[in-house]
C-alpha cells in the first residue's frame, strides 16, 4: 500500500471515530478504566438499550448503581416505575 493510501486511510478512520461522541463524552469514557462498572451495570445497560419507552428499573439496580457509582446516560423513572427485585 502506497504512503499516501495509508495516510488517507488513517486519516479517514480517525475521522470517522472522532465523529461519534461530543467531547464530554469522551471525557466521560477517559474518566474510566473500563465501558462498564461490573456486570449488573453491563446488565442494565443491554436492557435500555435505544430507546424504550417503559424503562425497567429494579430496586437493586439502583443499589448497584450507588454502590458500584455507575456512569453513563442517566435513566430517570418515577418512583411507581421501580420494581421489586
Amino acid at each position: 500500500m502506497r504512503k499516501g493510501t495509508a495516510f488517507a486511510l488513517i486519516l479517514g478512520v480517525g475521522v470517522l471515530a472522532s465523529g461519534c461522541a461530543t467531547s464530554a463524552e469522551w471525557a466521560e469514557w477517559r474518566a474510566h478504566p473500563t465501558h462498564f462498572a461490573s456486570n449488573q451495570h453491563l446488565g442494565f445497560s443491554v436492557r435500555h438499550t435505544g430507546e424504550s419507552p417503559t424503562p425497567s428499573v429494579r430496586r437493586g439496580d439502583i443499589d448497584a448503581a450507588q454502590k458500584e457509582s455507575w456512569w453513563g446516560k442517566a435513566i430517570l423513572v418515577s418512583p411507581d416505575q421501580i420494581f421489586e427485585n
